[in-house]
């Protein structure tokens, strides 16, 4: 565990405002105070950031891999650890490892090697995120359609223990595929549950809400889209405000005019969040890599199976931040909050994670105002530092 240290010299954002001529003390792991530069007593080390700004880590709750592994392949706690180590250079201090649809002695591997990586506490690993199997094969995506099926009662006891042993397990679900009164069971147990893969309608899409749904799995993708007469799943998440959603902005899976009209209409409490659905590639030079026996292939941005179907995305969290801020426009401050306050606050972590204040973790990411990532602590441990240029 780190010791007590002040960061110094930059701007800091603590979530909600930004704050000039401040410095953050850190001690234990976390966010002791946020004071005036001159108030800072000569006892605490000082780092000098250089300038830039500090802000708190980002919190990405779809990653199904990194470094060059599937968690679907590879349901271990090496791959978990191989997956947060990838994704911390591009400021995601805390993550869902997510295992996409696979059979049920690879989903208990996975819960088993999260509930392994609990004990170990693997750095950034917040929980697991269960996409599938209980999804709908008319909005598959990439999912393998002989794996799909519909929740038992083995299922959802499976799901409940495994929320025991882990701070966080959020499952997406298809309304097609579960019986509101599981959601419900499963929600009072404090699992997070997602809609997504689904044709469903509004309507139903109320009703599961209403029974303890609380966020919508990459929006605008595998899901009935908004009709003149039918809002589909995808105008659900935006106009139900108990709803939060995932949202993958690389320009691929969502166009630009579409995430400001989301942004602008989308009711609250609920938010649109940051996430990157990253896969194995990230942090690596791989060309190609397998998902339950099939090639995805890594060109011009996106991966894609052999017939053009998307199947994940080939983007880092910092990435998302410079489309969003640069690309659809959107104030810098609002999407930080994106990517680290509200994805906090959608698993109920917000307590502990995605801002600044005493007693929070000390996740901080060091940015350039060019939006380069120089250094990023986790828990007040420094897990990256970038190589300055000769």
């Amino acid at each position: 565990m780190s010791d007590r240290f002040a960061l110094t010299g930059a701007r800091i954002f603590d979530g909600d405002d930004w704050h000039e001529g401040a410095v953050l003390v850190v001690r234990g792991g976390l966010v002791e105070a946020m004071l005036p530069q001159g108030a800072l007593p000569g006892n605490i080390r000082a780092i000098d950031t250089g300038g830039g700004m500090l802000v708190p880590g980002f919190v990405d709750i779809q990653v199904n891999g990194g470094g060059g592994v599937m968690l679907n392949d590879h349901p271990d706690v090496a791959s978990i650890e191989t997956i947060c180590r990838a994704h911390a250079p591009f400021g995601t201090t805390a993550l869902l490892p997510t295992l996409i649809t696979d059979t049920p002695a690879i989903t208990a591997a996975a819960i088993a090697a999260g509930e392994a990586a609990v004990l170990q506490k693997v750095p950034g690993f917040l929980g697991l995120h269960l996409e599938g199997p209980h999804l709908s094969i008319a909005r598959k995506g990439a999912h393998d359609p002989a794996l799909i099926r519909p929740m038992t009662d083995a299922d959802q006891a499976m799901l409940i223990a495994a929320r025991q042993k882990l701070p966080v397990l959020l499952t997406t679900i298809a309304p097609e595929s579960v019986d509101p009164t599981r959601v419900k069971a499963l929600a009072e147990a404090g699992i997070i549950v997602s809609l997504g893969h689904s044709d469903t309608g509004h309507a139903t899409a109320k009703a599961f809400a209403e029974a303890g749904a609380s966020v919508v799995t990459h929006l605008f993708n595998a899901m009935s889209q908004i009709g003149n007469r039918e809002p589909g799943l995808a105008g659900a998440a935006i106009d139900i405000g108990a709803l939060s959603a995932g949202l993958i902005a690389d320009g691929i899976h969502v166009h630009p005019a579409t995430i400001r009209i989301a942004l602008d209409a989308k009711q609250g409490p609920g938010r649109i969040v940051l996430v990157t659905d990253a896969m194995a590639t990230i942090g690596t030079e791989m060309s190609s890599f397998t998902l339950n026996g099939r090639t995805i292939y890594r060109r011009d941005g996106s991966l894609r199976l052999a017939d053009g179907t998307l199947a994940g995305a080939d983007l880092d969290m910092i990435s998302a931040i410079r489309f969003m801020h640069r690309t659809v426009g959107l104030e810098l401050s609002e999407v930080l909050r994106m990517a680290s306050l509200y994805p906090a606050q959608a698993i109920g972590q917000s307590h502990r994670l995605g801002r600044f204040a005493n007693g929070t973790a000390a996740d901080i990411v060091a940015l350039s105002d060019d939006l380069d990532i120089g250094r990023v602590w986790i828990g007040g441990d420094k897990v990256f530092e970038a190589v300055a240029p000769r």
